[in-house]
C-alpha cells in the first residue's frame, strides 16, 4: 500500500542550530549507510561521523548530542544539501525526526528530494539565518513558527516570507509525494471523462 507523508499545515517548534556552510550529503548520510532501501532507519544514522566516534561513543558537543537542543527544526548553514545526489539525505533527516530545514541556500536536488519525501526546505535570507541561529543559540526553548499557507517563518516579532513552488507546496499540505497527487486527480479526471462522454452522445443522438 502507498503510504502518504504527515500533512505540513503551520508548524511551531523547538530548533537544532548547526550554523556550517556546505554540508554535504556524504555528511549528512555517509554512503557506507546507503545499502537500505525502506527509509525507516536512516535517522540513526543521521551527520553519523559527527555524532559518533570510530568507538560508537556520542561525541561531546556535537549539537544533537548532549539534550541541549531538540526539536523538529533544523536551522543551517549556508549551501546546504551539496555533494552528490543521494535521496538517502532526505530520508535520514525526516527518519530523525525533523520536519523542516532552514538555510539561505539549499542544492537544487536536495531540495527536489526533500520536498518530495514530506520535508519543507525553507530559504530564508543571509540575514535572517544569522538572527535565527543566534536566538536559537542564546536561548534553546524558542520556538519557531513556519506558516506554510503564509509561506512565512518567524521568530519572535522578526518574520520572513520564503517561496515555494505551488505544485510542492500543495503536496505538502495534503501529504502528497508525485504518486499520491496523480491518484488525487484519479475522481476528477473520472467525471471529467464521463461528461464528456455524455456530452458526446448528446451531442450525436
Amino acid at each position: 500500500m502507498h503510504s502518504m507523508k504527515e500533512k505540513f499545515n503551520v508548524l511551531t517548534s523547538t530548533a537544532v542550530p548547526l550554523p556550517i556552510e556546505n554540508i554535504d550529503t556524504d555528511q549528512i548520510i555517509p554512503a557506507r549507510f546507503l545499502k537500505a532501501t525502506t527509509r525507516e532507519g536512516f535517522g540513526d544514522n543521521l551527520f553519523r561521523d559527527w555524532r559518533y566516534d570510530a568507538n560508537n561513543t556520542p561525541i561531546p558537543g556535537f549539537v544533537l548530542n548532549g539534550g541541549t537542543y531538540g526539536g523538529q527544526i533544523l536551522v543551517a548553514g549556508k549551501n546546504f544539501g551539496c555533494g552528490s545526489s543521494r535521496e538517502h539525505a532526505a530520508w535520514a533527516i525526516y527518519d530523525y525526526g525533523f520536519r523542516a530545514v532552514v538555510s539561505s541556500f539549499f542544492a537544487d536536488i536536495f531540495k527536489n528530494n526533500a520536498l518530495n519525501n514530506g520535508l519543507l526546505p525553507v530559504v530564508v535570507s543571509d540575514d535572517f539565518l544569522r538572527h535565527l541561529i543566534a536566538v536559537v543559540e542564546k536561548s534553546p526553548a524558542t520556538s519557531l513558527t513556519i506558516d506554510l499557507p503564509r509561506q512565512a517563518i518567524s521568530a519572535g516579532s522578526r518574520s520572513e516570507s520564503f517561496e515555494i513552488n505551488a505544485y510542492k507546496k500543495e503536496c505538502l499540505l495534503n501529504g502528497y509525494d508525485d504518486i499520491d497527487y496523480l491518484l488525487s486527480l484519479h475522481t476528477a479526471i473520472r467525471a471529467f471523462d464521463l461528461v464528456q462522454a455524455e456530452t458526446g452522445s448528446s451531442q450525436h443522438g
